[in-house]
């Protein structure tokens, strides 16, 4: 910036005006920015990515980098799966024994 005694009154009108401009932009930026729709969009944008992310993760578990299945892998899930699922019918079935008495 030139100093202040060799400045024009147009070019002080026109920093003025810049400056003007500059701020309603920042303004206009931050409004968007918080704006519930804006909002809303960023969270799902995270969310798709957050989604993207652990999928890959997942099957990168069970497929390998040439893109064959990791049968010890599939296995340990299957097995894994089948306790759980065995473990609730057992535990199904003592409460119903239970409640009979």
């Amino acid at each position: 910036m030139a100093d202040s005694a060799t400045r024009s009154k147009q070019d002080i009108e026109a920093e003025i005006a810049a400056a003007r401009e500059r701020l309603a932009g920042n303004v206009a930026g931050l409004i968007n920015q918080v704006h519930p729709k804006a909002v809303l969009q960023r969270g799902i944008d995270d969310a798709r990515g957050f989604a993207a992310t652990e999928f890959a993760n997942a099957k990168a578990q069970v497929i390998d980098d040439s893109g064959r299945v990791r049968t010890e892998r599939v296995a340990l899930i299957g097995g894994a799966v089948a306790g759980v699922v065995t473990f609730v019918l057992l535990v199904r079935s003592i409460l119903k024994n239970i409640r009979r008495r």
